[in-house]
């Protein structure tokens, strides 16, 4: 046996070499990960290199002689011209891995050739190596015809090209659609919300506002995209050299991680870039670009938002389409809307060629979704599709002229109901058949809290029996929740049991009985709430919420309706009395959700929802340059004078079941 003094100096020993393997081991994993990676890229180069003719760093001269820059990949081996797949974006997709030290995943390129296409990778103009100044969208929108005009005409082209990409490689599609350029043949957008302007009741300006609230998303997002004092070479450089270049500087700006959770909170809102320190840009300062710049101080009908590129139910899509929109991305309803609008004003033929996948996904989720699909903490079961397979089909049919049965195959609209978790079909948004059902908001004064006395009913009350609540600027509902993208570490987007929150008293709570069968709600949901309120102008905030029979409840969709634009956006601002009570119809949100038996649908009201959107200072001020607030007591009012309800489109028989091969 040892004496205690030797295992005393053996634990002397041993504790420093622990320490040593407790420290050395992650890194050698981590070191053997990244020579994996950084061999799998070479591979991938490598073969791309020997089945495509690759052009990286070509500089497209716009109308205006500002120049884009390109990397082209085509067919080595093409036997005549070859169709185009076109991807336009503000983020990187420089060759190199310049923190890596190796090619960046080419996956993408290699397929795109290998399916017979060539694929031409854009930036916008004043990102990376693209000159001039950025604005979101890339405008002007001539910079989208323009580049499809010039690839259309290189002699390896067959003179069709397809567009494709999730959010702003998708958003600039349909202005640029709508311009009409016999080259651009056909598009798919995928979580395509911060590209539609104006479409229906929707004033949203591009996910810049809901309900006439602002989305803080933006802050966060313009913080790294909308730098304008940037390293750029000079004209004269040769592509040569700009490829050599591409391996040193990818040019990608590396900023300062910033706490959102905490900058949000900073007033006035028109100052949050200049407190963490932001380059100067559109969100908050005047710039040489189309719009102007100085997005913060518009209203949703300034006409500045119609300068840019964004595309709005004036402009005439005639196109066919591919569509991909999921139900816990940002903007929802506008992107169906728009979808509505085509089919409704495109040319028959055109109309025909309109085709919906709506998934459960977050923002630009869809070929992430797997067996066990988790949106937030809720799982919504196998949700998978294949999306690579239905994209390259859509090309194959429009693009290469193939006759494979696409479009008789796959349904109009495709979409994902949430509780039964199953993919469903119908030809139309919302399905045919669909109905409409009226539930009145019911209390007896008392509807604060998940333990009040709020009720859904069939009927109004007899007698009104207003509820209450105090709102404090300074003490907002926090986002929990709900859909979005883009607000780093200050909002978690999905669904999150809500009970923790709807113990605040200024969260009113209203819910059915339990259902007795199951019920589908897919379509829109409309609110009308009867109001008043001793401020100026305040907000109200809904949740659609599914509650299980343990109790937790699941928020499904959510709205803000700020109450100066209650009589519409291009309306004098409507201020309210204290007193009088005002109607305020929310604009109608969408989504599909299957009520399970013994399931409840809740309706919790509130007047804010932040940092998802700004507060409101409840001063009828401009809100955006303000730095103090007031309390607002807000009131709801129901009964047969004053009908505050939800209305629900239900699916009878729960709809037609899709046909889907994976994962099934």
């Amino acid at each position: 046996m040892r004496s205690s003094k030797q295992l005393r100096h053996r634990f002397r020993m041993t504790l420093p070499a622990l320490l040593l393997v407790l420290l050395v081991a992650p890194a050698h994993a981590q070191q053997t990960d990244q020579t994996k990676l950084i061999a799998e890229r070479n591979r991938i180069e490598q073969e791309l290199q020997q089945v495509a003719v690759v052009d990286r760093k070509v500089m497209v001269p716009m109308r205006d002689g500002t120049r884009m820059a390109a990397d082209i990949y085509r067919p080595r081996n093409a036997k005549g011209k070859v169709p185009v797949i076109f991807s336009r974006t503000p983020y990187n997709f420089n060759f190199w891995d310049v923190k890596l030290g190796a090619p960046r995943d080419m996956k993408m390129a290699l397929e795109t050739v290998k399916r017979g296409y060539a694929l031409v990778e854009m930036n916008e103009r004043g990102h990376f190596f693209s000159e001039g100044h950025y604005e979101i969208l890339g405008a002007p929108v001539t910079d989208g015809s323009d580049a499809i005009r010039w690839m259309a005409s290189q002699p390896w082209a067959n003179g069709k090209v397809g567009t494709t990409g999730c959010s702003s490689t998708a958003e600039w599609q349909l202005a640029v659609a709508a311009e009409g350029d016999p080259e651009f043949t056909t598009f798919n957008v995928m979580g395509f919300g911060a590209g539609v302007g104006k479409v229906g009741p929707y004033y949203e300006q591009g996910n810049w506002f809901r309900g006439g609230a602002m989305q803080m998303l933006f802050l966060a997002w313009l913080y790294g995209e909308q730098n304008q004092v940037r390293p750029m070479f000079p004209a004269d450089t040769s592509q040569a050299d700009l490829i050599k270049a591409s391996r040193l500087f990818d040019l990608a700006p590396q900023m300062p991680p910033v706490d959102w959770d905490k900058a949000f909170w900073h007033l006035p809102v028109n100052d949050i870039m200049r407190s963490v320190d932001a380059p100067a840009g559109m969100a908050a300062n005047a710039m040489p670009i189309p719009t102007g710049g100085n997005m913060i101080a518009r209203a949703p009908n300034d006409p500045a938002w119609s300068r840019g590129g964004l595309w709005n139910d004036t402009m005439q899509v005639n196109k066919p389409g591919l569509w991909f929109v999921s139900w816990y991305d940002v903007s929802v309803s506008p992107n169906l809307a728009a979808y509505n609008h085509v089919r409704a004003t495109a040319t028959k033929a055109v109309a025909d060629q309109q085709y919906l996948m709506i998934s459960p996904s977050l923002h630009c989720r869809f070929t992430r979704d797997g067996e066990d699909t988790m949106i937030g903490d809720l799982s919504v079961g196998d949700a998978r599709f294949d999306y690579e397979s239905l994209i390259y089909g859509w090309f194959d049919h429009f693009l290469k002229g193939e006759d494979n049965g696409l479009l008789k195959k796959q349904p109009k609209v495709m979409y994902y109901a949430m509780g039964e978790n199953r993919w469903k079909q119908s030809e139309t948004w919302p399905p045919k058949g669909a109905v409409q059902r009226t539930l009145y908001l019911s209390s007896e004064g008392k509807a604060n809290t998940l333990y009040g006395d709020g009720k859904l009913a069939d009927v109004a009350d007899a007698s009104d029996r207003p509820d209450s609540f105090l709102y404090d600027p300074s003490n907002p509902v926090p986002t929990y929740g709900g859909g979005g993208c883009c607000q780093g570490n200050a909002v978690k987007f999905g669904a999150y049991d809500q009970r923790a929150h709807e113990t605040r008293n200024d969260i009113l709570v209203y819910d059915t009985a339990a259902f007795t069968e199951d019920v589908e709600v897919s379509g829109p949901i409309g609110v009308t709430l009867y109001v008043s309120s001793d401020a100026k102008d305040t907000d109200f905030t809904f949740k659609v919420i599914d509650v299980h029979p343990d109790g937790k409840a699941y928020n499904i969709t959510e709205n803000i309706q700020r109450m100066r634009y209650r009589d519409g956006y291009d309306k004098p601002l409507a201020w309210m009395a204290p007193g009088q009570v005002y109607k305020v119809t929310f604009q109608p949100i969408d989504t599909s959700n299957v009520f399970k038996v013994g399931h409840k649908l809740r309706v919790a009201i509130s007047s804010s929802n932040f940092p998802r959107f700004d507060r409101n200072l409840n001063t009828g001020g401009n809100n955006y340059d303000e730095a103090k607030g007031v309390v607002a007591r807000n009131m709801i009012h129901h009964d047969a004078a004053y009908p505050s309800q939800v209305t629900l489109t239900i699916v009878p028989g729960g709809g037609k079941l899709a046909n889907v091969s994976v994962g099934r």
